[in-house]
């Protein structure tokens, strides 16, 4: 998992603007990618970054790379709580609502489409998503968009723009421990 994959996948979650990031890597094995996995959370932990592998398979792994402080935050909200509890999460520990998104991602046929709220997604966007089958978004940028579609917009420019800055940064050699924010 190379800097410039992450930087590229989850630059709006390093700078502190975004919860968390989803992502793919390719890894020859599931130690290999164990190993780096561990890697970044030596470099990142500090910086209030966790990263996790939900799954491998194919030589490809499912990274989550996140704030935990920022996601118990964002399940304070009434909305986001009553998704959680509506899809069966234990809706008064962020890190056990992590636990069994990483086993619903393992063991589900079905994509678990409340992970928008893990991703740091407005819950009136993903509560849209779910209710419509992602049909009948206003707009699509970062996520479907159901709910404020201005704020939205500005919200995806500023992830635009941090993700160009971290990647020009990372060009002129700056390491992607300098380039996280502790927040």
């Amino acid at each position: 998992m190379s800097e410039e994959l992450v930087i590229k996948q989850c630059a709006p979650t390093l700078a502190g603007l975004k919860t968390g990031s989803l992502f793919t890597c390719e890894a020859d094995s599931f130690e290999e990618l164990i190993k780096n996995v561990r890697m970044w959370n030596r470099i990142l932990g500090e910086k209030g970054i966790r990263v996790l592998v939900f799954r491998y398979g194919n030589g490809r792994g499912l990274i989550y790379l996140y704030r935990p402080n920022r996601l118990r935050t964002d399940f304070e909200n009434e909305q986001s709580k009553a998704l959680l509890k509506e899809f069966g999460y234990t809706i008064y520990d962020a890190d056990r609502c992590v636990a069994e998104l990483s086993r619903r991602l393992k063991s589900y046929q079905e994509f678990p489409h409340e992970i928008g709220l893990f991703l740091g997604y407005p819950p009136e966007d993903v509560a849209g998503f779910i209710k419509n089958r992602a049909g009948g978004s206003q707009f699509t940028g970062y996520w479907k968009v159901y709910g404020n579609l201005e704020q939205a917009k500005k919200t995806f420019a500023k992830y635009e723009k941090c993700t160009e800055v971290y990647q020009k940064q990372l060009l002129k050699g700056t390491c992607i421990k300098k380039l996280a924010v502790a927040v």
